[in-house]
């Protein structure tokens, strides 16, 4: 067997998720998140959006449900997984691979978009003038280095995996960066997609390994939300670390 097909799931809503959109709701300039990143967990909603997912895969046919799951090290990526099989009464192996894990923000990490011109304001204005792809917050990442983080991965997957059909479950940015990767998108493409389509909470993206595309991989669906409304699970839109400051989608 060889990889044909990722299926790319982006974590159910976090109590990060929720801590930013409050944050912004009350103009703080700091997010009062409850843990370090990586141990960030899923709020009620998202583990309702996670087993959701578990349905969608239960429907699945045989010869499309995944084989394999990998997984960002960060718990609220891996719970998702977790809970999705476990709805879908699925046992599969895990692998934790630390390069899908989320965006580091560096200095910025828990500032809201205000607290970041208050506290940085060199550092809102470089961001500006760099623009949202290329721009690295001191001690952080930029887009185009997570960008080389899934680059990596696909090497690995396409060289490697045994498996037919891989579970990928990770974040906004990472997610949405394969896609950018599998269909040979730009700069301007990609974030114009992020500003009018960013990846929803448990949303769903299949990717295709395909010869004849010039990067080998098609995308067949992006930014899945049916097995939610279907559901009747909430739907939210929240950005993430990477995709926004304090739940302002910039």
């Amino acid at each position: 067997m060889a990889l044909t097909e990722l299926i790319l799931v982006r974590h159910g809503q976090s109590e990060g998720n929720v801590a930013a959109e409050s944050a912004a709701r009350e103009n703080l300039e700091r997010i009062d998140v409850p843990a370090r990143d990586p141990d960030v967990v899923l709020s009620e909603t998202g583990r309702q959006q996670a087993t959701a997912v578990g349905r969608w895969i239960t429907n699945l046919p045989e010869d499309e449900r995944p084989q394999i799951v990998w997984t960002s090290p960060y718990r609220r990526a891996r719970q998702t997984a977790e809970i999705a099989l476990e709805t879908a009464d699925v046992e599969l192996d895990f692998r934790v691979d630390e390069r899908l894990r989320d965006r580091d923000m560096g200095i910025t990490d828990q500032l809201t978009a205000a607290g970041i011109r208050k506290k940085y304001p060199e550092e809102a204005e470089r961001r500006e003038w760099i623009g949202k792809f290329y721009y690295r917050p001191p001690g952080g990442e930029s887009w185009a280095d997570v960008a080389f983080r899934v680059r990596s991965v696909l090497t690995d997957l396409a060289n490697t995996e045994k498996h037919d059909r891989v579970l990928l479950t990770a974040h906004d940015v990472v997610i949405l960066l394969f896609c950018y990767v599998a269909e040979g998108l730009d700069e301007e493409a990609v974030l114009e997609r992020s500003r009018t389509n960013g990846l929803r909470n448990a949303a769903i993206c299949r990717l295709r390994r395909d010869e004849d595309s010039p990067t080998g991989w098609v995308v067949t669906d992006y930014n899945m939300d049916e097995h939610l409304r279907d559901q009747g699970v909430e739907v939210t839109d929240q950005p993430g670390a990477s995709d926004e400051v304090g739940g302002e989608r910039v």
